[in-house]
């Protein structure tokens, strides 16, 4: 039977652990060669040894999302590397949580730069790539407070709802070149990041959801693959939520 997404090749931003780094391996396992960048070396070079362990061609990239020149030059040679690129998925982000009363700038801007601002690079210097070959999937990693807000994290919900914005806006654009662009809205997903939360915030959390468990990286994952392959073929400018009923 043939692989979901065999022959074809994914950019995966920010993908050298977390949610990332189980998309790249669901990707991996579907027969997809990947292609992934992040700013920690030694994940970088851990990762690509176990995606390349599936038996499809990989590379890690040591690459600023945030940086629009830097973000040229590593698409332009992963166009070199790989042949051509098939599947975007701007996964890579940060949180800088505060009230707006006590925000610093330098919160704002690192979120904004890196969680919203790294969307838009890597999408200008791909879409050309894809409208070349006439198709692809465009992927971004939104959140359920990019969808509905959250107090405390203004930064991280305006970027995260630009991010919605955006694939919104490139679907309309980009359509008729058979390129489609989608977001994913992760509810309460258990990774590092959440680790860090105290564990009565994660039950108050976990009260809100309809399926009583935080979400698993396997669980956005799956999704990921569903929004990069052919099942998804007519599926565009769309945002599915993937939080456990939290946002229904």
């Amino acid at each position: 039977m043939k692989l979901l997404l065999e022959n074809k090749t994914a950019l995966i931003t920010g993908a050298a652990r977390g949610i990332g780094k189980t998309i790249a391996i669901h990707f991996a396992q579907e027969g997809c060669n990947i292609a992934f960048t992040d700013l920690n070396e030694e994940n970088i070079k851990n990762t690509a040894a176990e995606i390349e362990a599936l038996g499809v061609k990989v590379k890690g990239y040591f690459s600023d999302a945030s940086n629009f020149a830097n973000v040229n030059e590593t698409v332009d040679q992963i166009v070199k590397d790989f042949g051509r690129i098939d599947i975007l998925v701007n996964n890579a982000g940060i949180t800088r949580d505060g009230l707006m009363l006590r925000m610093t700038e330098k919160q704002w801007d690192d979120v904004i730069n890196v969680n919203l601002k790294s969307a838009f690079n890597f999408i200008h210097a791909v879409v050309p790539v894809m409208a070349r070959q006439r198709g692809g999937s465009i992927i971004n990693m939104s959140s359920v407070v990019g969808v509905s807000g959250n107090a405390g994290q203004c930064n991280y919900s305006a970027s995260k709802a630009g991010l919605i914005g955006l694939a919104k806006s490139i679907a309309q654009e980009m359509g008729a070149r058979g390129i489609r662009a989608n977001c994913i809205a992760p509810g309460f997903i258990v990774t590092d990041m959440t680790a860090q939360l105290s564990e009565a915030t994660r039950e108050d959390w976990i009260k809100k959801i309809p399926l009583k468990r935080g979400g698993t990286p396997d669980d956005v994952a799956d999704v990921a693959l569903f929004l990069a392959s052919d099942l998804s073929r007519y599926v565009t400018g769309q945002v599915i939520n993937c939080c456990g009923g939290m946002n229904c």
